[in-house]
């Protein structure tokens, strides 16, 4: 099965501009594509995941890569999916988080060898951009009625878009035709949020340059509800371990849904279509050991086999009710967080990320949520004392999240 096929039956390809043209360029290894990353936070998280899949797949099938670091769209703020605007951030942060993102991108692609993936950032042409020379050259060719039905668009419509948001998709277009022209570049692939601004680009170098270029979105990663998955209690599984930690990472994998758990395989782990097809009959507790295939192999994607059967090992023992904790998620109390030398367990939940406020730690105690030392908490007025954080407080969260309070 050739690479473009392969994606289909993996159910990762959302839409394309030009089916039969792009199959034949990355079936023949003759795709130069881009995937752009704004620099939001200063690590990945696994919304970018699928595209760091996605090009790793089209990379080992010949195509060549190129990064695409926003450091001049991370001025303004991609709108799509958001009802609310970005927060504004300095130029030293976008410059911090772009090298982020590159210590972590080298997991997943090689930046060495004969397509070799390519690293650019679009500060290096953005930022020099005039103004009146833009809205000549470039906005003469985009319709501002077909850009206010863009998907991108209407959730931040009904609750206003900003002139600076609006300007999000000329900017994106801007990246693909200088890649085009500049690099070669002629593909771009992405979320199938950014479909419109994807086109977007299409259209502008058609017009400006008479040619053709090719955009693909990815099926974005969703569960069985329908919600974008990648999201805990305590906000986003981010790829870097000092944010989320592979046992973290990949307990979030080994709890996912049932019904969502062969689909995860399926799209996002590099497992042969042959096992994965003989697995889409398993149920029940063939389930549970889906889960630790799904669980392991994307937390060796990510942190590496040690990090992966580390994690796997300390599951495991949880699960079994073992009294190994070395590998669990820790929290440290800082002392001034006691009141006459004890704490509160609504204020420790809150504490280690356990429960967003005191509010939810009250429901989760009260509906029989919490364990102590594998002792059920039936009060929310319990308290935890400095001796016995000093010696360690396993707490677990339901059946399945545990952490460790230590001081």
């Amino acid at each position: 099965m050739q690479i473009y096929e392969e994606l289909k039956a993996r159910g990762l390809i959302a839409q394309v501009t030009d089916e039969e043209e792009i199959r034949e360029l990355v079936n023949a290894g003759k795709a130069k594509f881009y995937i752009g990353f704004d620099p939001t936070a200063d690590s990945l998280h696994v919304g970018h995941f699928m595209a760091l899949c996605l090009m790793k797949r089209l990379q080992m099938a010949g195509n060549q890569p190129v990064v695409l670091l926003g450091g001049g769209t991370g001025y303004i703020g991609d709108p799509s999916g958001r009802t609310d605007m970005r927060s504004m951030m300095s130029p030293e942060t976008i410059e911090h988080n772009c090298e982020c993102f590159k210590k972590q991108m080298s997991r997943f692609i090689n930046f060495e060898g004969e397509n070799a993936a390519l690293v650019v950032n679009n500060a290096d042409w953005l930022l020099d951009l005039k103004y009146v020379e833009v809205l000549r050259e470039v906005g003469a060719c985009f319709s501002v009625n077909n850009m206010l039905r863009a998907e991108c668009y209407k959730q931040r419509m009904e609750k206003g878009l900003s002139f600076l948001e609006f300007n999000y998709m000329i900017m994106q277009s801007y990246d693909f035709y200088h890649l085009f022209k500049e690099y070669g570049c002629n593909m771009q692939f992405g979320g199938d949020d950014q479909w419109s601004n994807m086109l977007g680009g299409t259209e502008l170098i058609r017009r400006k340059l008479g040619k053709d270029a090719y955009a693909m979105t990815i099926t974005l990663l969703l569960n069985s509800e329908g919600k974008k998955m990648g999201k805990t209690a305590s906000g986003a599984v981010w790829l870097d371990e000092n944010k989320t930690s592979p046992f973290d990472f990949y307990q979030y994998w080994r709890n996912v849904d049932d019904a969502d758990v062969l689909n995860c395989i399926r799209m996002l782990t590099f497992l042969p279509l042959e096992q994965i097809d003989e697995m889409s009959h398993w149920e029940g507790a063939q389930l549970n050991q889906a889960k630790e295939i799904l669980a392991y192999e994307l937390t060796a994607l990510v942190h590496g086999t040690e990090e992966a059967e580390k994690a796997q090992t300390a599951a495991k023992a949880l699960f079994a009710g073992g009294s190994d904790d070395s590998n669990m998620p820790t929290t440290t109390i800082a002392p001034d967080a006691l009141n006459d030398g004890v704490i509160g367990i609504m204020d420790l939940l809150v504490a280690c990320a356990l429960a967003k406020s005191k509010g939810e730690a009250r429901r989760l105690i009260a509906q029989g949520g919490i364990t102590l030392e594998e002792k059920k908490v039936e009060s929310i007025d319990e308290k935890i004392s400095q001796e016995q954080l000093a010696n360690g407080v396993k707490i677990r969260k339901g059946k399945k999240v545990y952490h460790r309070a230590v001081m």
